[in-house]
Order: C-alpha cells, then structure tokens, then sequence
C-alpha cells in the first residue's frame, strides 16, 4: 500500500494544475485517472478548446508549465467582439485597452493537460497513477482507495477533480443542486473566407449564443452554439454545407462563408452547484463542484482558481502544521471558492435571461445595454479585467 498526502482524482486540467500549484509545497500527491492523462495529438486541432484569462496564463508560467506548452496549438486573441444578432448592440474589447498584449489564450484542452502532465512529472512530489477506484474505504484519519491495478493508495486528502458526474463527489455523498439550461451546445472547428485577426466573436440569437474563437490558423475557428434543443436537433439533422449555411446567417457572415474542418458533436448544459464542497477528508474542485453555462467561456477559469486557491489553502496548513484533511481548516477555501461560482452562475443567467427570445422590450435594453457601455470607458474597463480574470 501506498501514501501520499493528497489524491487527487481527475486528470484534467484542473486537478493537474493544483498539482502544479503544489510544486513547492512538502505534500506528496497523487493524480489519479482511468486514462493516461498525455494523450498524442491529432494532426489537426480538435474542437473541444478552452479560452484561458491572463490570471490562470501567469500561474501556469509561474509553476513553469507555459514551456511545456506546444505553442502551435494555443492562439492569443487581442480582442472580443459581442454583438446582439437582431438588435443594434454591440460591443468591441481591446487588449490594448488593459496596456496588454493579449487578453488571453484559445487553447486546445488535450494540449493544455499534455503541458501540465509533462510539468507533473517533472515534480518530484507529484506521480501520475492510470487507473479507476473500485472502492473508497473512508476512515478517521486517512482514506483507502481501492484501485483496479490491484493497487491500494492511502491519503490524508481526498479531492475531486473529476468533472460534473463526480465519482468522489458521490461518494462522499456531498448534495448538489442543478437547473437544465434548455440548451444544447453544438461544437466543430470550422474554416472561414475572412481571417479572424485573433478576434474572440460572440453573437447573440434569440435561440441561444454562438461563439467563435480564433484558433493558430488565421482561417480557422472553434465553435460554440448553444441552441434551444429543438433548434440544435434541427441544426444537427442538416447536412454539412446546409449547417455552414445556418451558421454563416447565424454570424451576419461577419468572416463570411464557413465550411466544416471538423465533425459537429452535441452535448445538453445543465448548472450543477454543490451545497456543500468539503467534509473531514475530502473536496471538490472544478466541474465536480461546479458547471456553468458556456456562453462567458469561463468554465476552466473558473475552476482553475478554485486549484489555485485551495493550493494555497493546503500549504498554509501543511507550514502551520495544521490537519490538511479536517473540514474546519478547510471553510475557508469552501466559503470563498462557493462564493464566487455562485456569483458567476447568477451572472450567466442573467445573461441568458437578458438575450433569450424576441421580446422587443428586452431587444431594446441590450441593445442600450451593450451600446452604452462600448461607451463608457470605466464599465467597458470593468468588464474586460473581469473577463481577463484580473
């Protein structure tokens, strides 16, 4: 049997960034996942990318995962346009603005935990486990994981970092609340006439939002249109060149004709919020406590602060030579981290409340909405360093 401090479960980019936020830290950790989390990647970039802010950019350079970074597959944008589709809102944020180069990162998610999986094993307290939990025996003062290896693993803490059907989020038998958005994301890179000139797009529909984000080819985007369900169905039934069509009328043709560069994937969005994060030995991070609605692209962000803070909690225990595991030394971490999800998950419905449907009245106060603050430098300002995560 094996010890380590902490177990971290959930090979994804963030329970491989808390391990690299514990890099100096004296705990001796575990990342456990059923799949090898470096994965080889394909020739051309896949669909499923994440836009990583300024904040999450500088902490990944400071635990030295940037260099690990394959660079080809990660796209700085400069600015963000947000427009309503049927309505004169509209929006532009600049990079320049903030005396910066860019706001932030379009990355591919493989490539990014292909960085921090290399930067893992790297550290010298961190190993790499491949392999499922058939079993979770929780005691007093430690935890036994049960591994399919035939391998049995202790810890003193037990984290949850795998994502919105959590294994250990279940386990431990820590309550969450969900909504279901009644949307239904289509996502697919796709290749467009115009170049995007590292522009970050976002159209606002009466059926739901549609992203478009800069990929390293200056012709390519990644794609996130959320739809109603019944309006995604439809999209999805159309042949290949009948849903470039719908997504070039859907975009006001603003890079022009598209075509598909990648096959379309769906997937339905619901909000999961956990009441309660922690207990004696184990707590959640990320999608395991939280999911939100993509439309602000801060989903990663969101949960790699939740990494970051809680890593800065443990060590702090660890130096004071405090309980890493007990619940008490962990409120503090659960307080701040359940505080701001459900600051954004309140933000983003009210952001799919606002732009949903025609209603003419709501038509004319996003369009001011939007118009006055491309006007009003302070707001404008306010909005970009949030979304620079700043």
């Amino acid at each position: 049997m094996q010890h380590v401090d902490i177990a971290i479960v959930g090979g994804g980019i963030v329970g491989l960034t808390l391990a690299a936020a514990l890099k100096n830290s004296e705990l001796s950790i575990a990342v456990i996942d059923k799949a090898a989390c470096y994965q080889p990647l394909s020739e051309k970039p896949t669909a499923r990318v994440s836009a990583i802010n300024q904040a999450n950019i500088k902490a990944l350079q400071q635990f030295d995962v940037w260099n690990y970074l394959q660079q080809d597959r990660a796209n700085p944008y400069t600015d963000m346009h947000v427009w309503d589709k049927d309505s004169f809102g509209d929006i532009h944020f600049s990079c320049g603005e903030m005396g910066s180069d860019a706001l932030g990162i379009i990355v591919e998610n493989q490539a990014l935990v292909n960085a921090l999986a290399e930067a893992g094993e790297a550290q010298s307290n961190v190993q790499l486990v491949t392999a499922g939990i058939e079993r979770v025996l929780a005691g007093p003062n430690q935890t036994m994981l049960m591994l399919d290896n035939d391998e049995v693993l202790s810890c003193r803490l037990l984290i949850g970092a795998d994502g919105a059907n959590s294994f250990v989020r279940k386990q431990a038998g820590l309550p969450i609340t969900f909504k279901d958005y009644e949307h239904t994301a289509i996502v697919a890179n796709i290749k467009t006439d115009e170049p995007h000139n590292n522009v970050a797009r976002q159209a606002f529909t009466p059926t739901g939002p549609l992203a478009l984000l800069p990929m390293v080819a200056p012709n390519v985007c990644s794609i996130v249109w959320s739809q109603t369900p019944e309006q995604a169905a439809s999209l999805m039934a159309l042949d290949d060149e009948a849903f470039c069509n719908a997504l070039t009328a859907a975009s006001n043709s603003k890079l022009g004709m598209t075509a598909l560069e990648t096959k379309r994937s769906a997937f339905p969005l619901t909000m999961r919020y956990a009441r309660q994060w922690a207990k004696d030995g184990v707590v959640l991070i990320g999608d395991a406590a939280h999911t939100i609605h993509p439309l602000a692209g801060q989903g990663a962000n969101l949960g790699m602060q939740d990494a970051l803070v809680l890593a800065e909690t443990l060590s702090s225990l660890n130096a004071s030579g405090k309980d890493i595991g007990l619940y008490k030394n962990l409120r503090s971490y659960e307080r701040s981290r359940k505080t701001e999800a459900m600051k954004m998950i309140a933000a983003m419905d009210g952001f799919k409340f606002l732009f949903d449907g025609n209603d003419p009245f709501k038509k004319l106060l996003r369009g001011i909405g939007l118009s006055a603050t491309d006007r009003l430098g302070t707001i404008k300002n306010a909005f970009v360093s949030h979304a620079m995560g700043l």
